[in-house]
């Protein structure tokens, strides 16, 4: 199968053998995006989130043929060193990681979350955000998401007033 992808902003003609593979193996060893990580294979972990057209997505159950001509993001393609996405720059500021293997899934369904709500509650954060971390960073975390929340609060208030 033929199937076409534009992944991080770069367009993908790729040939599938199996229309059914996980979008996670594609992303992984077909396109070498290592930061998306395989946790549980079942889509309850949440290391493997990435976004499917802004949406999160748990890719280790998620067959490549659904993704077919639809923008894919990485933690790769979220933010970069010198333009870093909110996200990225509050785990920094909170010192989140520790070992850090759960964290780009993290970072993704967190970055879902504040594109549809940049000022979650903390009960709304419980609700959409049940990624799972071994090392229970989950304290940091949640003081992470609140200041992501702040300065995606504050991107969008530049943006306005600088249209």
């Amino acid at each position: 199968m033929k199937i076409s992808l534009q992944v991080n902003g770069v367009d993908h003609a790729l040939e599938i053998a199996d229309e059914n593979m996980p979008l996670l193996w594609v992303v992984r060893d077909i396109l070498n995006l290592k930061g998306t990580k395989f946790g549980c294979g079942k889509a309850a972990c949440g290391a493997c989130t990435l976004h499917v057209d802004g949406e999160a997505v748990r890719s280790c159950s998620y067959a490549v043929k659904f993704a077919m001509n639809k923008k894919i993001t990485t933690i790769e393609g979220l933010g970069n060193e010198q333009n870093p996405h909110p996200v990225q720059k509050a785990w920094v500021e909170h010192v989140v990681p520790q070992c850090g293997y759960c964290q780009p899934g993290f970072m993704m369904a967190i970055a879902a979350l504040l594109s549809k709500d940049p000022n979650p509650s903390d009960e709304e954060i419980d609700k959409n955000i049940i990624n799972v971390c071994r090392c229970a960073t989950y304290y940091r975390m949640r003081k992470a998401i609140h200041r992501a929340g702040e300065l995606t609060r504050e991107n969008l208030t530049n943006e306005t007033t600088s249209s």
